[in-house]
């Protein structure tokens, strides 16, 4: 065993081993779509004086943490989402109209008196006392028999009885926090008052200043939607009815660093409430979640079985030993994820299955190589031709992984929601793939080609023999491109057909993209659709469109429907169908859903421009030209057929089409990368009679990759329910599609585009720029080789 190998196994050893430490002891992080319960996007708007950027959304978002912490709901998480936008995200609630409530206020900041202990319960009002309780204070007793005072708890637990509101929030100019080093007072708050506030503040601190110091009565409460942010005692300094000014005013304590940024924040926050709007709304039951998980698990295991199996028949020991590293891929993915702190989604967790499907493609262009060698070499050793098989696959494996990247960043980067997380995962799959491939089927595969018995029994190992497909194409020997013409033909007939469904069937739009409310109900009685339909139009939702999901299911559509209308509308249904839950629902406002719909088109657009100019660069730009047209021709097709068969198109859909557009050029790659490797060392062969002989021999290739996701997506399609069903649809076509275009497209094309252009031919292997070829074959060689011939 060489060092080289010894390397690659110590490594994919340290990795298993980390992996699989870290997939015992820690836990998936689930997105709200696999453990149910809501998330809420918010759209913070201008008023007439506050502009709502960054900082003021960061203020908003403190003063709704606040109010969401009061609701009790477990673990919430809020975030910022650009400049304008806040995502709350409440595990397990599944009725959002308390939430949508409270969110929805405008912050309440004031300022209040305190008038003692509280003996009341924490939020009751009480009757105003008759008469100041200190036969010392000089302030003029509140004898107003209609006034009413809080009782609340102060920071500490500690009941307070509050008098009536003194000031309100929008009296604060500023508040900032800072570190007082030269008073040695520590962190502090500095608050700075409107000019009439101002007056009133120090109105409110010299009749508090009347008490004597420790006493309750000496303190202010601030109060921010009914709770004690802050209750500062008066300092002693200060003089009964002088008072702080404004720009004085600071409150002192034992903040640390991160408690006076958050108070700060809180008071400026109240002082300047940006107003919210929802705009999208999606609530999602637990049983859903669980299904999904329970049904990719299962596609999961039924697919990576039966791709195990079919690499295994194909490419025998060594197909074995690449199912093993497909195990390990397995387990490395998972465990990158968990490390990460990846939010597992419900599109992310079928981007990781599919990610399984798609983990053979280096392996199988590896093996096919090794073939070529041994076919064209007999003589040679496995070792050194599975050793040149990884070396001239590389090329080819590193732009198909590429173009597979540069779909997951699109999908990251212009993807929404959930979406996003398919784009990390399919991210993630990618480089654990080429790690899998790369070092742990790599060390396998040197190690067992060192075994004489392996090496000897050239139909056990599985490369030492070529393939049944190849050698059948070998001797028939089809003239592809004789006319290459008719495949262009055939190809603009498709795409006539496709654009035909669009047109006269139409694209049935998700509420994603078009804004409006989809739920989706499960009845304890079955209910039909025209039963439903007549439930809920008595109900006052004339509008409402009914179609059947899943087992039994009934899924509502409907224009603006506020959280008020679906109880109404989940009751109208509860009358014929008994108990009544909802199983999923998606709220769209009208703006978000324009703005979906602009980046979905946008997100094609830059897929199609990014691909282009990776491909220009890596390739001849009729090969990058042919290759994109091939691209857009399979997204053509994919929608077509979408627009045919009446299934919405959504961001789902919009994930598994970027998806395809990775794939399809993922394949065009590997023809144009045979291609130009025989053109450069053929530059007299006419380029057609290279173009089928590339084909021919990539043909394996793109079929065995094939079939590895055709498994994996044939498991997720049936298994998977409504849920996982288009996605899986939609990447069958892609898939199929897919493989046609980048021989039957891409390549006339390419052809087609060749007789015009001028540009010579891609130069010879080892004629690199500057670089003798003696002395790039040396380079190469393989480390078993001497170099002695006979």
């Amino acid at each position: 065993m060489t060092r080289a190998t010894t390397v690659r196994a110590v490594l994919a050893v340290a990795v298993l081993l980390a992996s699989v430490f870290i997939t015992l002891t820690m836990s998936p992080r689930l997105g709200l779509d696999l453990q149910g319960g809501t998330r809420i996007v918010l759209q913070a708007r201008d008023t007439a004086t506050v502009e709502a950027d960054r900082e003021t959304t960061d203020r908003t978002l403190e003063v709704l943490r606040q109010r969401i912490d009061s609701l009790g709901v477990s673990e919430p998480t809020l975030t910022r989402s650009g400049e304008d936008r806040i995502i709350v995200e409440l595990p397990d609630v599944q009725d959002p109209r308390q939430a949508a409530e409270v969110i929805g206020r405008t912050a309440q900041l004031t300022f209040h008196a305190v008038e003692g202990q509280g003996t009341d319960q924490p939020g009751e009002k009480t009757p105003a006392p008759e008469s100041t309780t200190d036969p010392e204070s000089t302030t003029e007793p509140d004898t107003d028999p209609d006034s009413d005072r809080l009782t609340l708890p102060d920071e500490q637990g500690r009941l307070l009885a509050l008098g009536e509101p003194r000031l309100s929030g929008a009296g604060v100019e500023d508040a900032t926090a800072a570190f007082d080093a030269q008073g040695g007072a520590g962190w502090t708050v500095s608050l700075e008052f409107r000019k009439g506030a101002g007056q009133d503040w120090k109105k409110l601190t010299g009749e508090a200043a009347c008490h004597p110091a420790g006493d309750d009565r000496r303190r202010v409460a601030i109060v921010l939607d009914e709770k004690v942010i802050s209750s500062p005692q008066v300092d002693p300094s200060v003089g009964c009815r002088a008072g702080l000014p404004s720009g004085a005013t600071q409150i002192t304590g034992s903040f640390s660093a991160d408690e006076a940024r958050d108070l700060a924040l809180l008071i400026k926050g109240g002082a300047l409430p940006v107003p919210v709007e929802i705009v999208e709304q999606r609530t999602v039951g637990p049983t859903l979640g669980a299904a999904a998980i329970d049904a990719s698990a299962q596609a999961a295991l039924i697919g990576a079985a039966a791709t195990a199996l079919f690499i295994t028949v194909v490419y025998r020991l060594f197909g074995a030993l690449a199912a093993v590293a497909l195990g390990a891929y397995g387990v490395i993915s998972y465990a990158a994820l968990l490390a990460l702190g990846v939010t597992l989604t419900l599109p992310g967790l079928a981007g990781f299955v599919l990610a399984i499907g798609m983990a053979v493609d280096a392996n199988v262009l590896v093996f096919e190589r090794a073939r070529e060698e041994c076919a064209d070499r007999p003589t040679r050793s496995l070792r050194s031709a599975l050793t040149t098989g990884f070396r001239k696959a590389w090329s080819a494996v590193a732009d198909s992984n590429a173009t597979t990247l540069i779909a997951a960043g699109l999908l990251f980067f212009l993807g929404s929601g959930p979406v996003k997380g398919f784009g990390v995962t399919l991210a993630i799959g990618v480089v654990a793939s080429m790690f899998s491939a790369l070092v742990i089927a790599r060390a396998l595969t040197e190690i067992a080609a060192n075994s004489r018995f392996v090496s000897d029994y050239r139909g056990v190992n599985g490369i030492g023999r070529p393939g049944a497909v190849r050698t059948w194409l070998v001797r028939r020997d089809p003239k592809l491109f004789r006319k290459s013409a008719r495949w262009l033909v055939v190809s603009a007939a498709l795409v006539v057909v496709a654009v035909a469904g669009i047109v006269v069937r139409g694209v049935d739009l998700g509420v994603e993209f078009t804004g409006g409310r989809l739920v989706e109900y499960s009845t304890s009685r079955p209910v039909d659709v025209e039963t439903a339909r007549d439930r809920i139009a008595a109900a006052g939702f004339g509008d409402a469109e009914v179609t059947t999901a899943g087992d039994g299911d009934l899924s509502v559509r409907t224009g603006k429907l506020d959280n008020d209308g679906e109880h109404a509308l989940r009751a109208a249904l509860a009358e014929e169908g008994g108990e009544t839950t909802k199983v999923r629902d998606e709220l769209i406002g009208p703006s978000l859903g324009d703005e979906l719909r602009r980046n979905a088109l946008i997100a094609l657009g830059v897929a199609v421009a990014v691909q282009l100019a990776y491909l220009a660069v890596r390739f001849r730009w009729t090969f990058a030209v042919a290759s994109v047209v091939a691209m857009v021709h399979d997204v053509i097709l994919v929608v077509g057929a979408f627009a045919w068969l009446g299934r919405p198109v959504d961001g789902i859909f919009l994930a598994a089409l970027l998806t395809v557009i990775g794939y399809s050029v993922n394949d065009s790659v590997v023809v144009f990368d045979r291609v130009r490797e025989l053109w450069g060392a053929n530059r007299r062969t006419p380029l057609d009679t290279l173009a089928r002989r590339a084909v021919l021999q990539t043909v394996p290739r793109t079929v065995n990759t094939g079939m590895g996701a055709l498994f994996i997506l044939a498991a997720l399609a049936v298994l998977g329910g409504d849920s996982l069903a288009d996605f899986a649809l939609a990447l069958l076509i892609g898939i199929v599609v897919g493989t046609w275009s980048s021989v039957f497209t891409a390549v006339p094309g390419a052809l087609a585009l060749e007789r015009s252009a001028k540009a010579p031919p891609p130069p010879a292997p080892g004629k690199g720029k500057g670089t003798p070829r003696g002395k790039a074959r040396a380079a190469r060689r393989d480390p078993l080789d001497n170099g002695a011939r006979v």
